[in-house]
């Protein structure tokens, strides 16, 4: 029988790449064993071989001298069948854990080493190899398997059919996919496996379930082939390959694995299960299961998008025919150009389309696929014997590469003494002619690949992007790095959880196709943004918010600027992302005549808002009709704050206009379903009342409604507040009243299916919180004139009618300018005012330049002066009242109750405030930390303030600020050491 030596007698060993290091270890053969193939001319060549290139196999031999010399003096192929035949489940089934998985390893070390031999010496050719590491893997998984199960049934949870082979019809099984599915596994592999069990096989009859049972070992399975001892590994796993791992368990059900591949199968899961094959455990119910999949991974009919899908597959690297800019050192030959995996890739890409009619495609193996390719017409000869040569060479690469220290890469070493180390080991006589012959291999196959459906179509982005398996593609996050991504490995992870189908919009196979549509172009415009990280992740949050995504995905398809305007709300807008989050039918008003236009004026908002309600079947459909117009109107006022086409001011009024037409509508269709059930009392009815930034035509993008309600009562009503109105369910007047208030705060505060309206503070009213919800116009002018504070009547120089009888209103509007013009002790007014914002500053801080109401110099200072400057001096000017602080500082310079240059100063100031409110509250939110502050964003703050950058605006604000600061003590006075406690 030849023995290894015998059979490399003749045959060309690659030399010693480190001649030093091979005469080192050859000096620490002492053991007879050693010293014995040493004394063998062939078998010197081999130690000084193994010594000068890998130290891994070094060490294994010199650990090992008995198993070497056997190695050396033996049959190569007879000894690794016995050392196979040696891992028989039967033989290591009832050893304890801590045996078994030193034999394992041992057993891992003696099959490197023979394998190693046989590759080195040329004695196999690549299938051998390959084929040899795949059937030591799978030897490996059935003996932890077969152990795990004994122990399972010893300790009482599953009970196995047939105890002779507890793997038969135990009804768990383990599939192999990848290299190891394919019999290709190389030399320092993980093996994908994928671990099921037929629920209508296992007989579990523990006390938990038979997935918490299956769970557990798989954990024990994975310890026990890849835990390092000092005898080393096993093998590595890898279980991502199942079904969305990052939210199923280890171990599933093959009827809910079944039912993901039929539902949300992708099409590079479907390649990786071409290669799919039963490794381990129950060999019948595995084989049942692949089968029972057959459908899903061959398809005889292949639609449009499923092969666009398979394009972007193709396109996982880039490949350019003719381009030959690839530097050797630092190159990864599997997944760089001209690498393994655009081979594999050449393969599976056809087999994915043509094999589904053609069964005599459905291989496993890859050169078995190219020669298929060949038989059936769709690879020329002369290509598949050029992606044949090199893929044997490149794997040969490979193997020599991981021998060297038993490392699972494919990146080559960069130039210097382990490139040359590398070089001779694969045979070269040295490092250039390595690399000649490398780059002749990946040139060919790089023009192969890039021929490769040169008709696929081009979807509109960089076509290094793809988004298949369980792991970032190099390529890809490089690529997404060079679009503008920060963190490309973030992006990625986001795109293939989108691709799983892990949100309700991607469950469906037409959603996840129109994705993969987009998703270049969508890319693209993300990361054009001002912030691409931050946009990335806020269309995820977008994404899972969204209740479906045919609809979604269909429009941005068809409306590439839309697609635009999204990534730019993303990158630069949090709160238009929300709520285009949580509403997302707000983009179809894009797509309306006008949107990008200032708004149109109060009459075309009504007309508008108008023949939108003729729709309204009832007082609910109402309530959602003006919900949505509302919100699609604000929707639309944000993009052109963003957009720099709308100021603060336009905003403000705009906005205001919105609000105030929502509610005119709205009111009076309260007050009928209210008089539905409590019918009407005599009088003019109830008169809605804002103040606050809607009272003054101020509001911003998240202002809620400062409102009161006031009602009519009628001269001449005997026993009014007693009496009681006409409905079938009669209510007296204060009741009535304060249930109609109620039921309107409620319809425009109350969630339905297209949100709230706005958010309703009340406090203002008389006697604040504790007051009742509506009062009568002679009570609550009494109460204004006896018992309000002076805050009250600094809140009531904003009051403004909204809607009510004209009447009513025009008496309301009478009492308020009453109540302004009355005459008041000019130092009692200024010390409460004073007092007041002493304690406002106590209770808030005023040193933060970003918090520009409350910053000493800042919004409320500004509303102080103006206020204070009317109730000062409206008994003897009624024409200096007005609700808009700008309005009044400008009547208060035209009376000569303020200079020139205050005055302006002021009023520059407060527009400045004005319009850096909105600014914040759109692309910063209510508070804006600092240290937090992106540098887009510093930007965008920086323009909206009109300076050059944003250490000049923080500048700009402070000075801004001390000279409001300033003037507000010049006009009403110093500020008091302590506060006399009047409550705003």
């Amino acid at each position: 029988m030849p023995t290894l030596l015998s059979l490399l007698a003749d045959r060309p060993l690659p030399e010693p790449g480190d001649p030093s290091q091979a005469e080192l270890h050859l000096s620490q053969c002492t053991e007879p064993e050693l010293a014995e193939i040493a004394a063998d001319p062939t078998g010197l060549c081999l130690l000084k071989s193994v010594f000068g290139n890998s130290p891994f196999l070094a060490r294994c031999l010199l650990r090992d001298p008995a198993f070497a010399r056997q190695l050396a003096f033996s049959d190569p192929e007879s000894l690794f069948s016995t050392l196979i035949q040696e891992l028989h489940p039967k033989a290591l089934i009832d050893l304890e854990e801590s045996v078994l998985m030193q034999r394992l390893r041992i057993a891992r070390r003696r099959a490197a080493l023979s394998i190693a031999a046989c590759d080195i010496g040329g004695l196999w050719h690549l299938e051998k190899l390959t084929g040899a590491l795949s059937q030591f893997a799978d030897a490996a998984v059935r003996a932890a398997v077969s152990h795990l199960l004994y122990r399972s049934a010893a300790g009482g949870e599953l009970d196995l059919p047939d105890r002779e082979d507890l793997e038969r019809d135990s009804g768990f099984f383990v599939l192999a996919l990848g290299k190891l599915g394919a019999y290709e596994l190389n030399y320092s592999s993980d093996i994908d496996l994928i671990l099921l069990y037929d629920q209508a096989k296992v007989r579990y009859v523990g006390r938990r379930s038979a997935q918490e049972c299956f769970v557990k070992l798989a954990r024990n399975l994975v310890r026990i082939l890849q835990d390092a001892t000092p005898d080393g590994y096993v093998c590595r796993v890898d279980l991502r390959l199942r079904p969305d791992p990052a939210s199923t368990p280890l171990v599933m059900s093959a009827l809910a694995a079944e039912t993901y591949y039929e539902g949300m199968g992708q099409n590079w899961e479907r390649a990786a299960m071409i290669k799919a094959r039963v490794s381990a455990g129950d060999e019948q119910a595995g084989k049942l299961f692949l089968l029972q999949l057959r459908p899903f991974v061959w398809r005889k009919h292949l639609d449009f998008y499923a092969i666009q899908d398979i394009h972007s597959i193709k396109r996982q690297i880039h490949a350019v025919k003719g381009f030959r800019n690839v530097a050797v050192a630092g190159h990864n030959i599997k997944v760089g150009r001209g690498g393994i995996r655009e081979i594999e890739f050449f393969a599976q890409t056809q087999q994915l389309i043509w094999g589904g009619r053609n069964p005599d495609l459905r291989t496993q193996a890859t050169l078995d696929t190219l020669e298929g390719l060949v038989a059936f017409g769709r690879t020329k000869r002369d290509v598949a014997d050029d992606l044949g040569a090199a893929y044997r060479y490149l794997r040969h690469v490979e193997h020599r590469l991981q021998m060297m220290e038993d490392q699972q890469t494919q990146t080559l070493p960069q130039i210097g003494p382990t490139l040359d180390v590398l070089a001779k080991f694969c045979g070269h006589k040295d490092t250039n002619d390595f690399e000649l012959t490398l780059l002749e291999h990946m040139a060919k196959v790089e023009d192969h690949y890039a021929e490769l459906f040169e008709e696929a179509p081009d979807l509109g982005g960089p076509s290094n992007l793809v988004f298949t398996g369980t792991e970032d593609d190099p390529g890809t996050v490089q690529s997404l790095q060079q679009m503008g991504f920060p963190d490309g490995s973030l992006v990625s992870g986001f795109v293939r959880d989108w691709h799983r189908g892990r949100y309700r919009a991607t469950r469906s196979a037409r959603a996840r196709e129109l994705l993969t549509e987009l998703m270049p172009r969508l890319l693209q415009a993300l990361a054009g943004t001002a912030d691409a990280d931050l946009a990335i992740r806020r269309f995820d949050n977008f994404l899972q918010a969204l209740p479906a995504g045919v609809q979604i995905f269909s429009l941005l398809y068809s409306n590439p600027g839309l697609l635009d305007l999204v990534a730019e709300i993303m990158g630069s807008a949090p709160l238009l992302a929300d709520r285009l989050s949580r509403r997302p039918a707000l983009l179809e008003s894009v797509l309306t005549a006008g949107f990008f236009e200032p708004v149109p004026q109060r009459q075309a908002l009504n007309e508008d808002i108008e023949r939108q309600l003729e729709q309204a079947l009832n007082f609910e459909d109402a309530l959602d009709i003006v919900r949505r117009w509302t919100k699609d109107r604000q929707f639309q006022i944000g993009v052109r704050l963003l957009r720099g086409t709308a100021d603060g001011e336009e905003a403000g009024s705009a906005l205001s206009d919105i609000a105030d037409i929502a509610l005119s509508q709205l009111f009076p269709r309260a007050i009928v379903e209210f008089e539905r059930q409590h019918g009407k009392l005599p009088g003019r009815g109830l008169a809605l009342v804002a103040l606050g930034k809607l009272g003054s035509r101020e509001m911003t993008v998240t202002s809620d409604l400062d409102l009161i309600f006031i009602y009519d009562i009628p001269a001449g009503v005997a026993d009014w507040d007693t009496a009681l109105s006409d409905g079938s369910k009669p209510l007296a007047p204060i009741t009535y009243y304060a249930r109609i208030a109620q039921r309107f705060i409620n319809a425009i505060s109350a969630m339905t299916g297209e949100g709230g309206l706005f958010e309703v503070d009340m406090r203002l009213r008389p006697s604040g919180a504790s007051g009742p919800i509506a009062s009568g116009l002679q009570p609550f002018e009494k109460y204004q004139t006896e018992e309000a504070w002076t805050w009250e009547h600094m809140a009531l120089t904003r009051a403004r009618v909204i809607c009510g009888d004209p009447g009513l209103t025009a008496d309301c509007e009478t009492v308020f300018r009453r109540i302004l013009t009355r005459p008041r002790d000019p130092q009692k007014l200024a010390a409460d005012i004073l007092d007041m914002r002493l304690r406002m500053a106590q209770q808030y801080r005023g040193d933060n330049i970003w918090d520009l109401k409350f910053l000493r110099g800042g919004q409320v200072d500004l509303d102080f002066i103006a206020q204070y400057l009317q109730l000062r001096h409206a008994h003897e000017h009624p024409e200096i009242l007005a609700r808009d602080g700008g309005q009044v500082l400008e009547r208060a310079r035209d009376l000569k109750l303020l200079d020139d240059k205050t005055a302006d100063q002021l009023m520059a100031i407060g527009k400045l405030w004005r319009q850096l409110q909105q600014t914040i509250r759109l692309v910063v939110g209510a508070k804006v930390e600092e240290a937090k502050l992106r540098e887009p964003t510093r930007r965008q703050l920086a323009q909206s303030g009109g300076a050059d950058d944003f250490k000049a605006l923080k500048k700009l604000i402070k000075k801004r600020a001390a000279a409001v600061h300033a003037a507000y003590h010049a006009i009403i006075g110093p500020e008091p050491t302590t506060s006399k406690g009047e409550t705003p």
